[in-house]
């Protein structure tokens, strides 16, 4: 048996407050210069993805697996929420360029 690696604690600060309606310490955790891509979409800087932020619908996660990368690290997700389809399986959060105070680089997508 394998071990699952333990998730970061900024990973596990994200999915607590991504949880929550919008609040600073949720924009605390990205650096100045943060790109999120969800959905095809780039959100680059602070402003940008509050204005993305406003747009998603408030959801509940369920991590379901977390792998380490060297490209990053992985974290699978089942999300409900108000939308279409919902619950959804197996959305990936790759956060590729983080470190124990700031996320720089995170892309959403099954």
């Amino acid at each position: 048996m394998t071990a699952k690696p333990a998730t970061p604690a900024i990973i596990r600060r994200y999915f607590e407050l991504a949880a929550q309606p919008d609040q600073e310490d949720y924009f605390a955790l990205f650096a100045d210069d943060a790109v999120v891509e969800d959905e095809s979409t780039e959100y680059r800087g602070i402003e940008a993805i509050r204005r993305w932020r406003r747009e998603v619908p408030l959801v509940s996660y369920e991590i379901t697996d977390v792998e380490d990368t060297p490209a990053g690290t992985i974290v699978t997700t089942t999300i409900t929420g108000d939308f279409p389809g919902s619950p959804f399986a197996g959305l990936r959060y790759r956060f590729s360029d983080y470190d124990d105070t700031r996320i720089r680089a995170l892309r959403i997508a099954p």
